[in-house]
Formats: structure tokens, sequence, C-alpha cells
């Protein structure tokens, strides 16, 4: 489990914006990047995030 004081300091590094915990991630309030948390440890690299797909552009 992520602590409140750890959330409250982590930021999204790709537009330095806060995240929230979801789930098992977590996820950034600006551009919405879904951050995995393995073995309690938030994973905040770029290349580990997953970037929510805008499905309305059909």
């Amino acid at each position: 489990m992520i602590s409140k004081e750890l959330l409250e300091i982590l930021a999204c590094p790709v537009c330095k914006e806060s995240v929230l915990l979801e789930s098992e991630k977590l996820v950034c309030t600006k551009c919405h990047r879904h951050y995995p948390i393995k073995d309690g440890i938030p994973v905040m690299l770029v290349d580990e995030a997953e970037e929510l797909v805008d499905t309305d552009d059909r």
C-alpha cells in the first residue's frame, strides 16, 4: 500500500502533475497515464506507463 505522505509528493514524470491511486496503479490527473505498482513500489518510469487511448476520435 502507498502511504498518503508518499502519494502527496509523487508526480507524473511527463507533465509533473499529481497522481491518484486507483486499484493497483497510479493515474496522472492531467495526462491520464497509468503507472504500475510492483511489489508495493510505484514504478514512475515513462517506458512502464500505460497511456489512455482516446476512442472518441472514430
